[in-house]
């Protein structure tokens, strides 16, 4: 009697595409620079929102999108945001201003849009798996902290008993500032994908940290859990727009083989 064949789980591939112009994607990362004065050029709609779409995909922790990017364009908030930006140059001529906000009130939401957009046509599958479905019901407890801090307490006592016993553990949130870090790092990146995307179409940015967070929160009406990390002015570059040369310093200094 011969025994039953198993049946292959249906994988997804996605093959890398090949015919990617390495140089051009150096010219667009060197080209990058701190522009603080723009000229008058606004930045085409289609071209800002495609900007913004190539800034939603950077990578992300669990695919949780903590963010959300403000494009201010009321001219009456626009005038506060840039007194926030203590009116520095790049504020005042900048075509754009985008508040890109770090969110870690929505841990619940988006986990749940995780498993209700989950691509199942893509992956050929009639239903979510069981364990997609288990992940992001726990997922959101690893950056939440709880009332008062208890969540995050119980997982500081619980881990440092489980390291005693040589466990690897991931890393999570044990206080509101680690979730805050987390939400800000994700956001941090899609803002980097956001800066390139305006260079490659020609368009120059400032990312700007030195702003007054309280101001800016009452301008955005911001809850508690909504955290300002940078305001970038963009448009079109000045012919006096980067005040300085770029320089780095000696490459030993950051990167160790080891």
């Amino acid at each position: 009697m011969t025994k039953p064949t198993k049946t292959e789980k249906k994988r997804y591939f996605e093959p890398a595409p090949q015919d990617i112009n390495v140089e051009n994607f150096k010219k667009v990362i060197q080209s990058r620079r701190s522009v603080r004065n723009f000229t008058d050029k606004p930045i085409p709609a289609e071209i800002l929102d495609d900007c913004l779409d190539l800034a939603l995909l950077a990578p992300n922790s669990s695919n949780l999108q903590p963010w959300t990017f403000y494009v201010v364009q009321n001219p009456a908030k626009k005038k506060q945001l840039i007194k926030a930006c203590m009116s520095q140059f790049a504020a005042r001529t900048a075509a754009e201003l985008i508040v890109c906000v770090a969110r870690t009130d929505r841990l619940d939401e988006m986990a749940k849009r995780n498993v209700d957009e989950f691509p199942l046509i893509k992956l050929s599958l009639a239903e979510v798996p069981a364990i997609i479905q288990k992940y992001y019901r726990f997922i959101p407890y690893n950056y939440k902290t709880g009332y008062l801090n208890a969540l995050g307490n119980f997982k500081k006592v619980t881990f440092k008993i489980a390291r005693t016993a040589k466990q690897v553990l991931p890393v999570t949130a044990f206080k509101p500032a680690d979730s805050i870090l987390w939400a800000s790092k994700t956001t941090a990146l899609a803002c980097e994908n956001l800066v390139l995307s305006l260079r490659a179409y020609g368009f120059d940015s400032c990312m700007m940290e030195g702003f007054d967070e309280p101001m800016v929160r009452k301008i955005l009406n911001l809850g508690d859990q909504q955290h300002p990390i940078m305001v970038i002015g963009a448009g079109e570059r000045a012919e006096d727009g980067v005040f300085y040369p770029q320089y780095r310093f000696n490459r030993d200094l950051f990167i160790q083989k080891v």
